[in-house]
C-alpha cells in the first residue's frame, strides 16, 4: 500500500501532514511504501532528507504521487485538478470543509474516491488523539491572544514601578471550545482578568478552573449538540446573550470571539453599536473572519479600525505556527490512519463510529446525510 503525503498548494498553507518522527513508525509497517512530495515539509522548516531518513521515498513529480497513491494524506482540502489526479479507489484523508463546500464531495465521489474527513471525527474519548479539529483549534487559541496583545497598546499584566502602578487589561472571550479555553489560558498566563461567554451552561467550570469569570444567562432551551458543540438557538435566546455579552464587551480591552457553525455563516455576535461601546485602542481579534466573521464589520484577513477599536480576522492561524501545528495533526492523522489499517490495508468498518462518521464519499457515492443535505441546498 503506498501510503503519499502531499505538498500543501494552498496559499499561506505551511503544514505538512506527516512528520519525520511520526513517517518513520508508519514506513517500518509490512505492506507499506510510504512516499512524500518533495519540498512538502519546506512551509515547517522540515528538511527531505529528514524524511528519507525516516524510511520515506522523497517523489518529485506530484502528477505522479497523486497518480499512483493508494492513500494520499493532506492539510488543505484539495483543488479539483488535485483531485481528478486521483485513481479511482484511492482514498484522501484531509480537512475536506464537508458542509461548507459539499461540492468537492461531489467531486470526489464521482472519481469513486473515499474521502475521510477529519473534522468530522467524533468528539468522543475513543478519538480524542485523532481529533485535528481540537488540536488546530488550540493553536488558533493561543495565536489570537498573542496577536491581541502585540496589537494592544497596554500591558497585559498588572505591574508595579517606581513611576505607578499598571493595571490588567481586560479581556474577553467569546465561546469556551478548544480554541477559547486556549484562549484563556494563554490571556491568564499573560497576566489579563479575564471573563468568558458561551451559550453552553456545562462549560462553566471549565472556564472557571482557569481562573476566568464565567457570564452567564439563564437560557430556556437545548444549546449543545449530540457532539458537544454549540448549536443554533432561538431569537429570544440570541437577544438574551447579546444584552450579556454587550455589558463585557463594553468593559473589554480585548474580546476574543470564537463562535463557528460547520457549513453554515457564523453566527453575529458583536454588533457595531457594541464595538462603538468601547474604548479606543482596544482590540477585537475574531476567529470566525473566514466564516463571515463574530463582529459586525471584521474583514477576513485585513485590520480594520472602527470607532477607533482594532477588529482583526485572522487566516488559519495554525498555519502560522507550522512547526507544532504539523506535529500535532501528524500525531492525529496518523492514529487515525492506523486505526482503520488491517493487515497491511485500509478497512472502513461502517459499524464503528470512527470511519462511519468521517467517511463523506465512497465507491462514487456521498455517505454523509448532512452533506446530501447541503448539496440540496446549494442547488
Amino acid at each position: 500500500m503506498k501510503i503519499a503525503v502531499a505538498k500543501e498548494t494552498e496559499f499561506g498553507e505551511r503544514r505538512v501532514a506527516l512528520v519525520p518522527e511520526i513517517a518513520s513508525r508508519l514506513a517500518k509497517k509490512e505492506g507499506v511504501e510510504l512516499w512524500v512530495e518533495a519540498g512538502a515539509g519546506a512551509g515547517a522548516y522540515i528538511a527531505d532528507e529528514a524524511y528519507e531518513k525516516a524510511g520515506a521515498t522523497i517523489i518529485g513529480d506530484p502528477e505522479a504521487l497523486w497518480r499512483e497513491a493508494d492513500v494520499l494524506l493532506k492539510v488543505a482540502p484539495p483543488k479539483g485538478e488535485e483531485i481528478d489526479r486521483l485513481k479511482e479507489g484511492a482514498t484522501l484523508i484531509s480537512f475536506l470543509n464537508p458542509l461548507g463546500e459539499p461540492e468537492r464531495v461531489r467531486h470526489l465521489a464521482d472519481r469513486r474516491v473515499t474521502a475521510l474527513s477529519v473534522e468530522l471525527i467524533p468528539r468522543t474519548s475513543r478519538a480524542q488523539s485523532m481529533d485535528a479539529l481540537s488540536s488546530q483549534a488550540n493553536i488558533a487559541g493561543y495565536k489570537a491572544v498573542l496577536i491581541a496583545a502585540t496589537t494592544l497598546p497596554k500591558f497585559f499584566p498588572m505591574l508595579t514601578t517606581a513611576a505607578g502602578t499598571i493595571r490588567p487589561a481586560k479581556a474577553f472571550i467569546v465561546g469556551a471550545g478548544v480554541a477559547g479555553l486556549q484562549a484563556i489560558a494563554t490571556a491568564r498566563r499573560l497576566g489579563a482578568v479575564v471573563e468568558a461567554f458561551d451559550i453552553r451552561p456545562e462549560v462553566k467550570e471549565q472556564v472557571q478552573s482557569l481562573g476566568a469569570k464565567f457570564v452567564e444567562v439563564n437560557l430556556e432551551e437545548e444549546t449543545t449538540t449530540e457532539g458537544g458543540y454549540a448549536k443554533e438557538i432561538s431569537e429570544r435566546s440570541k437577544e438574551l446573550t447579546q444584552e450579556a455579552i454587550a455589558r463585557s464587551v463594553a468593559q473589554s480591552d480585548v474580546v476574543i470571539t470564537t463562535a463557528q457553525v460547520p457549513g453554515k455563516k457564523a453566527p453575529r455576535i458583536i454588533t457595531d453599536a457594541m464595538v462603538s461601546q468601547m474604548k479606543p485602542g482596544s482590540v477585537i481579534v475574531d476567529l470566525a473572519g473566514e466564516q463571515g466573521g463574530n463582529c459586525e464589520g471584521t474583514e477576513a484577513g485585513k485590520d480594520v479600525i472602527r470607532h477607533g477599536v482594532t477588529l482583526i480576522g485572522p487566516i488559519n492561524l495554525p498555519s502560522s505556527m507550522p512547526v507544532h501545528a504539523s506535529q500535532l495533526y501528524a500525531k492525529n492523522i496518523s492514529t487515525f490512519l492506523e486505526y482503520l489499517m488491517k493487515d497491511g490495508e485500509l478497512k472502513l468498518d461502517f459499524e464503528d463510529d470512527i470511519p462511519a462518521s468521517t467517511c463523506v464519499a465512497y465507491s462514487g457515492e456521498i455517505r454523509n446525510d448532512r452533506v446530501k443535505k447541503a448539496l440540496e441546498v446549494a442547488v
